[in-house]
């Protein structure tokens, strides 16, 4: 009689949490394709001499940079905030960041300078890269930020600042090895609102960001390749940068417009001239593409994945978008903490006619592969089909936690849960379907949106006693900012004081589109405002509205 060996399990520690570079991506595409288009930088219009940078001469940039910044002393778990638009420096300074092990810190860069110090002070980022028209930041992450030790300005730098193209071209040439990782090592703080007004940081980690990549190449867009081509119209600060990390992994070149403003014949004519397959965007941007008359004059043919996210997006304009373009549309449901994977809605699952028998109006899609939803009551019972409660998930695409806060990690986690503070319900099936939000926040173009924040720049100007701010339906950007306005006695102000107060509290898209002037706001026994009973009486009187 023979003794079975006995299966070996491995019981270090070190061995089970050590992981993948993210960066290895990069390294592994400049290998495999290094001739091929990386990044192709418009020009604008159809002239043809767009810039096409090759993955090898982006990866040798990368460990330039890498090399540069090791020298200087910029190590594993260091946090690098940048403040830029999209361009090629932007791109390469995340993948420089991943191979060092450092911490990815990017900014929204249309929010204020004294936003940006918030998040450099509350990062604790010690080195800040820049784009021009940006000195303003750097001085304000300065004065919040005293861990902030090397400046790197992607343009015209100042004194005591660093060059990145002369960090890129002073390195040598040589390869930069990839620093070694655990499953837990952040690599990218997603900054999301909180209901607190101040932003948090979600810790994505190397080993998260592996799996994320793989669900979305299996979930969002099967069969990418090297030969793929994605038009970027969103921040590479946010979705759109993730959906750039996705490509990398396949080889497929990224396309950056060549405005931060989104001209629409200019991004039709790129998908005509590149065969452009996929790209990420916001049912706000969908809609301006689709309707602006340009879509019809270019072939956009080669399109197979156009993936919106981030804002549920009106049916008649779904539809719209299904006829100019055919059954390219996926809809994914997810938050930054998530890194997007909760649900998806692939594009034979798209219907543009309500009464066809798979049609599922109203959903946001199925559970993401190897993801789990369950929808909860508050004492974290899960209910059943059809029954209303929070949208809960959990799965390898959760990230690590907030940085550097406890109370929220607390809330967000229980149960063993992911709580993402939306309500809804899922059918038999398992589809789910967002029926509202336990918070007051709201999105307006695709962009997360709190009204604490609003309500406390806007309880800063002299005239204001009291305001709350609402999330109201518009036709353009989805939701938009109401805000109610209690004044002073004997004092007073209009939309436009009030909006030019803003002016260098907040960023532009968190702005109220409409104010609505009362004398007095409506209060619960304990001397709270209750946007419930404001939200009724607008309605009662008409004012519920842009």
């Amino acid at each position: 009689m023979t003794t079975a060996t006995p299966i070996s399990i491995r019981t270090s520690e070190t061995m089970l949490k050590k992981v993948m570079n993210l960066g290895r991506l990069l390294s592994d595409v400049a290998r495999r394709f290094p001739d091929e288009p990386g990044l192709i930088l418009s020009r604008g219009g159809d002239n043809g001499d767009d810039k096409i940078i090759t993955w090898k001469q982006i990866n040798d940039r990368v460990d330039a940079l890498a090399h540069a910044l090791s020298q200087r002393g910029v190590k594993k778990g260091d946090k690098m905030l940048v403040h830029s638009r999209n361009n090629q420096q932007i791109f390469e300074s995340a993948w420089a960041a991943f191979k060092l092990g450092v911490v990815w810190v990017p900014t929204n860069f249309r929010i204020t300078p004294p936003e940006a110090a918030y998040l450099g002070q509350s990062s604790g980022a010690s080195v800040m890269l820049y784009d021009r028209g940006f000195a303003n930041y750097v001085d304000a992450v300065k004065a919040a930020s005293p861990a902030l030790e090397h400046v790197i300005a992607l343009a015209d730098p100042r004194p005591g600042e660093l060059d990145f193209d002369t960090l890129v071209a002073d390195a040598g040439g040589a390869a930069f090895d990839e620093v070694e990782v655990d499953y837990e090592d952040p690599l990218w703080f997603f900054y999301t609102s909180g209901t607190t007004g101040h932003p948090k940081a979600g810790m994505l980690a190397h080993g998260q960001m592996a799996f994320v990549v793989t669900n979305h190449l299996a979930d969002l867009m099967p069969g990418l390749n090297h030969e793929s081509r994605s038009l970027v119209v969103a921040p590479l600060s946010h979705g759109a940068g993730i959906h750039a990390v996705i490509n990398t992994a396949r080889g497929a070149a990224s396309i950056l417009l060549s405005s931060e403003r989104l001209v629409v014949e200019e991004a039709w004519q790129l998908v005509e001239k590149y065969k452009v397959d996929n790209m990420f965007t916001v049912p706000t941007i969908v809609k301006i593409l689709v309707e602006d008359e340009s879509v019809d004059r270019y072939d956009h043919s080669s399109l197979k994945h156009v993936i919106y996210a981030g804002a549920p997006m009106y049916r008649a304009d779904q539809v719209f978008a299904l006829k100019k373009l055919g059954k390219v549309l996926v809809q994914y449901y997810g938050l930054g903490e998530v890194t997007g994977n909760i649900t998806f809605l692939p594009p034979y699952m798209h219907f543009d006619d309500d009464a066809h028998p798979q049609a599922r109006v109203g959903t946001c899609g199925m559970p993401r592969t190897g993801m789990e939803i369950a929808i909860l009551d508050d004492n974290g019972a899960r209910l059943k089909a059809f029954e209303t409660g929070e949208i809960c998930v959990r799965g390898p695409a959760v990230f690590m936690g907030y940085h550097n806060n406890p109370d929220a990690n607390a809330k967000a986690f229980k149960h063993d849960w992911f709580h993402t503070g939306d309500l809804g319900h899922v059918d038999r099936d398992g589809f789910l379907y967002i029926t509202g939000r336990s918070s007051d926040m709201y999105i307006s173009g695709g962009s997360n949106v709190y009204p604490r924040e609003i309500e406390e720049a806007l309880l800063t100007h002299p005239a204001v006693s009291e305001v709350a701010v609402l999330g109201v339906p518009d036709p353009k950007w989805g939701e938009s900012g109401l805000a109610v306005i209690v004044c002073k006695s004997g004092q007073s102000a209009d939309g436009e004081a009030l909006l030019a107060h803003l002016e260098e509290r907040i960023g532009k898209y968190k702005w109220p589109r409409r104010f609505v002037f009362w004398e007095t706001m409506p209060k619960s026994g304990y001397g709270k405002i209750v946007k419930k009973q404001i939200k009724a009486l607008l309605e009662e009187k008409g004012d519920y509205r842009l």
